[in-house]
C-alpha cells in the first residue's frame, strides 16, 4: 500500500442514503432473540449481539463518531469485530477496514490516505496466526486529523495486493444491500436453519458479505474454526448436525482435499470457494475425499459475487447472478456499474460511461448466458512475436501429478515458473511433461522449485515477479547457510 494520497472529494450524499432507514436492525440484527447467530468459540445469540452492537454504539459516539462520520477498524476476526462494524454503521457512519495483520507502517500509510476520524484497535495482541479468531477488547482512539466522509460509500475496503500495491474500493450500503439479495436468490447458498463455516477473511468480501453480512441477513449460523488447519477446520464441521456448508478460497480446498482419510461428516452439504482459479483436478478430488461438491464463485471487491457454478456442473463456466449485466470489449469482461468504485480516482481504464473494467479474459455464450473467466488480461503476453498465455501454462502445471501449486509470470522479457512440488518429485519430471503437453515457446524458462508459494494475507498466490524473486533467494541463501 504505497502512494497513498488524501481524499480530494467535495461531501456527496451521507453514508447509507441509498438504504431503508435502520438497515442493519432490520437486515443484519432482525431475529429471534434466542437464535444462535454466531460462534466464535462459543455460541452467540442474537439478543446478545443486539446488546453488544449498542454497548459499541455508546462508545464509539463517545469517541465522537456519529452521522457522516468515518472509521477505521483493525480489528482481527472476532466478536469485537462483528459489534464494532455494525455499531459504526448503526451511527451513519463510513467504515475502513484495515487487516489486522498489516505492519503498522501499513496501517499508518493507511489513515493517511483514509483521514478516519476514529480508529479501532485491539487492546491485546491477537491471537498466533493459524487461530482462527480471536477474543479481543476494542479500544476506539479519535485522531485529530480525521475527516468526515466526502462520499456517499458506507464501506471501504482495501484490495488483496497479490499482483501489486492494494486499491481503495468503495461500496455503498444499497450495493451491499442488491448483494445479500443476490445471495437469497441463490438456492445452493447457505439460508435460515442452515450453517456457514467461515475460513475467508472478514475484512475482504468474500468473507465480509458471502460469510458474515449473508449469515446475518439470511439467518444462518457461522462459525469461525478455533484453528485455521486442517483437522481444525474439519473439527469445526462437526460440531453442529444443521446443514453446513464450507466457504474460503481455493488454498483451502488444497488443504482439505489433502487430507487423506477425514472423518465422516454427514452434515456438509458442500464447499464454496472464490478468489482465484482453482487448478485443474481440485474440484474432483475435494468430491472423491468428502462426497460433496466443490462450488465456485467469480467477484471482485468492486461488486462482490459476479457468477457462480456452485454445484460444480458448469465447471468451468458460471452462470451470472440476478441483475448483473456483462459484455465483452477486446476480449475484457466488463460490467455495468452506475457509479465508479474508486473514490478520488478518475481512470477511465478501470471505469468509464457506466462500465467497470475487470481487467479478466473471459468467453460469454450468448445462447446460455454462461461466463467464462480465462485469466488476467494481462496474462497474455507476447514471447518473440507469439502469444503466451500465462494462465493456460500455470493450468498445465497446476495439473501435473508432481505439482502442488504453481504459479507464472512475466518479468518482460521471459516467462518464469515458480511451483511446489509432491515430496520426492523431481522437477526433471515437471520439465518432462510440460514438454508433453506445451509448445516449446510457451514453456517457462525458469522453473524455481520452493518448500512453498507465497501468498497475501487472504490466501491468495503472490504474483508480484519481484517478491517472488526474493522469496527464491531467500529460500536459495537459507539452503546455504544450513549447509
Amino acid at each position: 500500500m504505497t502512494g497513498f494520497s488524501r481524499f480530494s472529494l467535495p461531501l456527496s450524499a451521507p453514508p447509507h442514503a441509498d438504504a431503508p432507514e435502520h438497515w442493519v436492525d432490520r437486515s443484519l440484527l432482525a431475529g429471534p432473540g434466542g437464535e444462535e447467530c454466531l460462534h466464535f468459540g462459543t455460541p452467540l445469540d442474537r439478543d446478545a449481539l443486539r446488546a453488544l452492537v449498542e454497548e459499541q454504539s455508546v462508545q464509539l459516539a463517545a469517541a465522537g463518531l456519529g452521522p457522516g462520520g468515518t472509521a477505521a477498524l483493525r480489528l482481527p476476526p472476532s466478536v469485537a469485530f462483528v459489534a464494532v462494524l455494525l455499531a459504526c454503521w448503526r451511527l451513519g457512519a463510513q467504515v475502513a477496514l484495515l487487516d489486522h495483520r498489516l505492519t503498522d507502517h501499513e496501517v499508518d500509510a493507511a489513515v493517511a490516505r483514509l483521514a478516519p476520524q476514529v480508529l479501532v484497535g485491539s487492546a491485546h495482541r491477537p491471537a498466533a496466526a493459524l487461530r482462527g479468531f480471536s477474543e479481543v477488547e476494542p479500544v476506539a482512539v479519535p485522531l485529530t486529523d480525521g475527516r468526515p466522509a466526502r462520499t456517499g460509500h458506507a464501506l471501504i475496503q482495501l484490495s488483496s495486493g497479490s499482483t501489486g500495491p492494494a486499491k481503495v474500493i468503495a461500496r455503498t450500503a444499497g450495493d451491499l444491500l442488491r448483494e445479500l439479495d443476490c445471495y437469497r436468490r441463490l438456492p445452493e447458498f447457505p439460508g435460515e436453519g442452515e450453517r456457514v463455516v467461515l475460513l475467508s477473511s472478514v475484512v475482504h468480501v468474500l468473507g465480509l458479505v458471502g460469510g458474515l453480512l449473508n449469515g446475518l441477513h439470511a439467518r444462518a449460523a457461522l462459525t469461525v474454526p478455533e484453528r485455521m488447519t486442517a483437522a481444525g477446520i474439519l473439527a469445526a464441521v462437526g460440531t453442529s448436525t444443521l446443514p453446513t456448508t464450507l466457504v474460503g478460497v481455493p488454498f483451502h480446498a488444497e488443504l482439505l482435499a489433502g487430507t487423506v482419510a477425514p472423518p465422516p461428516l454427514p452434515h456438509l452439504r458442500r464447499m464454496i470457494v472464490a478468489g482465484e482459479l482453482v487448478r485443474p483436478g481440485l474440484p474432483a478430488l475435494f468430491t472423491e475425499r468428502y462426497g460433496v461438491p466443490l462450488g465456485t464463485m467469480y467477484g471482485m471487491t468492486e461488486t462482490g459475487v459476479i457468477a457462480t457454478d456452485l454445484d460444480g456442473t458448469l465447471h468451468p463456466a458460471k452462470r451470472p447472478v440476478h441483475g448483473m449485466r456483462m459484455r465483452l470489449v477486446a476480449g475484457e469482461l466488463q460490467l455495468g456499474a452506475a457509479a465508479s468504485p474508486y473514490p478520488g480516482l478518475d481512470d477511465p481504464s478501470r471505469w468509464a460511461d457506466g462500465w467497470l473494467h475487470t481487467r479478466d479474459a473471459a468467453a460469454l455464450d450468448p445462447g446460455t448466458g454462461l461466463v467464462t473467466v480465462l485469466g488476467r488480461l494481462d496474462s497474455q503476453v507476447s514471447i518473440g512475436g507469439l502469444k503466451v498465455d500465462l494462465t493456460e501454462v500455470e493450468q498445465t502445471l497446476g495439473a501435473l501429478p508432481e505439482v502442488r501449486e504453481a504459479v507464472v509470470v512475466f518479468d518482460g522479457e521471459a516467462v518464469e515458473a515458480y511451483l511446489a512440488v509432491q515430496p520426492g518429485a523431481e522437477p526433471a519430471l515437471v520439465q518432462a511433461g510440460l514438454a508433453r503437453r506445451l509448445a516449446a515457446y510457451k514453456r517457462p524458462r525458469r522453473l524455481v522449485v520452493l518448500p512453498a508459494l507465497p501468498r497475501t494475507a487472504t490466501g491468495k498466490l503472490l504474483r508480484d515477479p519481484a517478491a517472488l524473486r526474493a522469496t527464491a533467494a531467500a529460500t536459495a541463501a537459507a539452503a546455504t547457510t544450513v549447509r
